[in-house]
């Protein structure tokens, strides 16, 4: 009988931690009797481990716990290296599918100039069309901190300058020494409704 050894393995991909959820297999099924499943999807009755682990020694096939808190457990029938690459196909795909939304950061200053206010908010408005989200930050230093009200008014100057292609996720607060907004791009609507 072939032994397969499942583990909760631990793996970096694309610089973030993954856990790879494994099942027990074949002898490490700790239950007395196991609710069996054929490949097929077939219900084969409650029996014995030991019945289980000979039927699926006569097919060539694992026994596979997959619904350990199952009362009593249910074990498949199936080839179980197969299975792992059809499931790791299937992961794969869907990361690809994935959008990852990125929050980027626009950095102003209470006293900043037009032309300067400008060129940040072209940039702001280039990563909110990217699908994006835009966190504008107003810095203090020293003093400025105690006039707020000038970052406030910065912030909702650009909340208007970028209506037009983005909504606020959260208004102007000040967190230390910033005043934080967070701009999400707008759900455009498709070309084919309008």
């Amino acid at each position: 009988m072939r032994v397969r050894r499942a583990y909760a393995r631990l793996f970096y991909s694309g610089g973030e931690l993954l856990i790879s959820k494994d099942w027990r297999v074949n002898e490490e099924i700790r239950s007395r009797e196991v609710r069996l499943v054929s490949e097929d999807g077939e219900q084969l009755g409650i029996v014995p481990i030991s019945q289980a682990l000979e039927i699926a020694e006569e097919r060539g096939l694992d026994l596979v716990e997959v619904a350990p808190s199952a009362k009593p457990p249910v074990c498949r029938l199936m080839d179980y290296g197969k299975f792992k690459f059809e499931q790791s196909k299937r992961e794969k795909e869907a990361r690809k599918k994935q959008k990852v939304i990125s929050v980027k950061e626009v950095k102003l200053r209470p006293n900043i100039d037009e032309h300067d206010f400008l060129v940040k908010a072209r940039n702001a408005r280039r990563f909110l069309s990217s699908g994006d989200k835009v966190k504008v930050t107003i810095m203090f230093r020293g003093r400025e901190i105690t006039h707020p009200e000038l970052g406030e008014k910065l912030s909702l100057r650009m909340v208007e300058e970028l209506s037009d292609v983005s909504a606020v996720e959260k208004p102007p607060k000040v967190e230390g020494r910033n005043m934080v907004t967070i701009l999400v791009p707008k759900n455009e609507p498709s070309k084919e409704e309008g």
